[in-house]
């Protein structure tokens, strides 16, 4: 009889730098039998759903994590009871490769618990044994130096004015030689790029209460704060939300967690609305010509069976515009103090869902013909709608669009995408009384809105960007004359 051991699944990073996940559904249970690559779960990332597949061939021994839990990167969440000589199937290797089922079962693994290795679907996080990053010592007066606790709030206390402004908070009592300030005390516990973050936001972290180990400021724990300035008037600062006042039936509010996709749009919105100055500007064009043109398509042989809306035509007008116009395709690297200008164009389509917003994009869109760009916008539209998305249409996106006109909405302000320079907002198609040959006619038209990052993008470039999109909605055949 083949001996056999217990191998653990970590949860990988199933995206760009994604630090937890929800796992949505189980597809197997303890005692299945599960073979290389088949789906165990179902996981929802802050951008996309992801079935998970199985690194191993084996039996489900454990389930660690029940459905409708969010879990970090690098934790446990299967255990799977594998023979000795297939625990390590050819590229693929588990989180406690090389562990028996009694070291397992007794915590050896600790010993490759820091080791990063790749499985199907990514990688898993280097887990630290204390559960908290570690930490330089830094030497002061020419010796290693503890940094000392974080200040705490005295009881009964409450650290605001009697202007009503926010006070120093108080600590605890402590000899004179204690309270002499350190380096290491005059900042916040945080990352350096949170640092740079909260810099780049004009906030002071002195002000900011971390939710971390320890009590470490995080990235979210800035974005909060950025979106919720008016603790700071309202209250103490860091004091958190006021819970729902006694006496009120449940019936007349509902409350829903943020998480997901919702939690990951938001602070990207946030990000963005707080980090690029945005600039929008607005062209109603008749867009007769565009909506004729539509027609004779849909009718001709080459397209029969294929999906034309406006939005083809129009995101095929901006990937010309674009090549007129390149400084819309770029994007600002502060680290690098550079602007990046893509010679590339991945096209992000705005996608509601039922799980929120997403903007999946599609890959090197200048390259595509008219045909070719309407097979993928249906393929990228019907994923999206099925919460099918993968992480990695969902990155690298270098313009976006959003089609408001589906909803019946003229015009709007959209917030871009972070790290893209612009965002157009397609207007409803409507019928209007427009001055056509110097005569009034009722013409079809649409509004135009374009948001743009002017640390990229001057105003004369969006104008003529826009200008150029609207000449080719009004008149296609001013394309001859771009190309």
């Amino acid at each position: 009889m083949s001996a056999t051991m217990i191998k653990e699944f970590r949860l990988p990073d199933l995206g760009e730098g994604l630090t937890e996940s929800e796992i949505l559904s189980w597809k197997v249970a303890v005692g299945d039998t599960v073979t290389l690559n088949q789906v165990i779960a179902e996981v929802e990332t802050a951008k996309a759903v992801v079935e998970l597949p199985s690194p191993f061939a084996g039996t489900v021994a454990a389930l660690h994590e029940q459905a409708g839990s969010v879990v970090e990167v690098g934790k446990p969440i299967v255990s799977f009871e594998v023979d000795d000589a297939g625990a390590s199937p050819s590229g693929v290797a588990g989180s406690d490769a090389g562990i028996s089922g009694e070291a397992a079962s007794t915590g050896s693994q600790a010993e490759v618990a820091g080791k990063r290795e790749p499985n199907l679907v990514g990688y898993g996080a280097v887990v630290e044994k204390s559960g908290r990053p570690a930490r330089r010592q830094r030497a002061f007066d020419g010796g290693a130096a503890e940094r000392e606790p974080v200040r705490e709030p005295v009881p009964g206390v409450e650290p605001v004015s009697a202007v009503g402004q926010p006070a120093p908070l108080a600590v605890p009592s402590e000899t004179t030689a204690e309270r002499e300030p350190t380096a290491e005390q005059e900042r916040p516990r945080s990352t350096p790029p949170v640092r740079k973050f909260a810099r780049d936001l004009g906030i002071d972290l002195e002000l900011v209460k971390g939710t971390g180990p320890a009590g470490l400021i995080t990235r979210s724990d800035v974005q909060n704060f950025a979106a919720g300035p008016q603790v700071q008037i309202l209250g103490r600062v860091g004091a958190p939300a006021a819970a729902p006042a006694v006496g009120i039936s449940a019936e007349r509010e509902t409350r829903t967690p943020i998480k997901g996709v919702r939690k990951f749009t938001a602070a990207a919105m946030v990000q963005s609305a707080f980090t690029a100055p945005h600039v929008t500007e607005f062209l109603t064009v008749d867009v007769t010509p565009t909506m004729e043109l539509l027609t004779r398509l849909k009718a001709s042989r080459e397209f029969a069976g294929y999906k034309l809306t406006p939005l083809t035509i129009a995101a095929k007008a901006v990937l010309i515009a674009l090549r007129r116009n390149p400084s819309l395709n770029s994007r600002w690297d502060e680290g690098a103090q550079e602007i990046v200008q893509f010679n590339y164009v991945n096209l992000g389509i705005a996608a509601a869902t039922p799980r929120g917003l997403t903007v999946p994009n599609i890959k090197d869109a200048d390259k595509m013909t008219l045909l070719e760009l309407s097979t993928a916008l249906s393929e990228l539209t019907d994923t999206a709608r099925s919460g099918k998305t993968s992480p990695a249409d969902l990155t690298g996106g270098t313009i976006s669009i959003t089609n408001i006109g589906v909803f019946g909405i003229d015009a709007g302000t959209p917030i871009l995408n972070p790290g893209e320079a612009a965002i157009v907002a397609l207007g409803s198609v409507r019928k209007a009384p427009w001055v056509h040959n110097d005569e009034l006619a009722v013409r079809q038209v649409m509004s135009l809105s374009l948001s743009f990052d002017h640390r990229l993008v001057d105003g004369e470039q969006g104008s003529k960007f826009l200008a150029d999109l609207g000449a080719i909605l009004s008149d296609p055949a001013t394309v001859m004359t771009m190309i």
